[in-house]
């Protein structure tokens, strides 16, 4: 079966979001410099795309960097004014990533800042109670157990209207299981916790399978 999904994910990827220098290439340097290979699938790189496109987005945050593949997909569905924010952990995959934007012709749009995430938010939070300019889109794709709390931070940078996407919320299945101890999924379940509870979203969850296994994603709308 998994060879099956990988089949139809490269038919789907040839046919509907082909590679180019750009993206080839933040994976390559991406595998060469000892990043994780858990960056999004190319058709799913070009649903993010498309999602930004559809919402109109001229401002992004991303939590999450590693080597800017998500980000350069992200980052060309802006206008020519438009910005992207993306908040990378480690030093070194914030220094791929940079490399790959340079190289995409996006640096000049996406600004990748280091840190912690929470750290990151903090600061952006302050920018944004001093200059108010709200997020279109929200891509969170970062340490699963801190979720709940990129999520709240989404809320707080964003507007209503603005979309906000959770990434990797199957958890192999066991986001199901409300026993369970592991990190990812706790902070994962909370997550969609609030989604389901907050008066200012409207949210849904969809699995998924293909090139990366079995996952899926949550797609949340700020309401008011």
């Amino acid at each position: 079966m998994t060879q099956q999904w990988d089949s139809v994910d490269d038919y789907f990827t040839g046919l509907l979001a082909p590679a180019d220098d750009a993206l080839t290439g933040a994976l390559r340097d991406s595998d060469a410099a000892g990043l994780p290979q858990i960056a999004v699938a190319a058709n799913q790189g070009k649903l993010l795309h498309l999602l930004a496109q559809i919402q109109g987005a001229r401002r992004v945050l991303e939590i999450g960097t590693l080597g800017g593949y998500s980000t350069i997909w992200l980052a060309r569905a802006l206008p020519a004014d438009g910005s992207l924010i993306t908040l990378e952990y480690s030093p070194e995959h914030a220094a791929v990533a940079r490399g790959n934007l340079a190289r995409a012709g996006l640096d000049k749009i996406a600004e990748v800042r280091v840190g912690p995430a929470l750290d990151s938010l903090t600061a952006l939070g302050a920018e944004h109670a001093a200059h108010p300019d709200p997020f279109d889109f929200v891509f969170i794709d970062a340490d699963k157990g801190n979720n709940p709390h990129y999520l709240e931070w989404a809320l707080e940078l964003t507007r209503p209207g603005s979309l906000i996407v959770l990434d990797n919320v199957v958890r192999g299945g066991a986001v199901a299981d409300p026993t369970s101890e592991d990190p990812g999924v706790v902070g994962t379940r909370e997550a969609l916790r609030i989604m389901a509870e907050h008066p200012r979203l409207s949210a849904t969850a969809v699995q998924t399978v293909g090139t990366k296994g079995y996952d899926g994603f949550a797609l949340a709308r700020v309401t008011a």
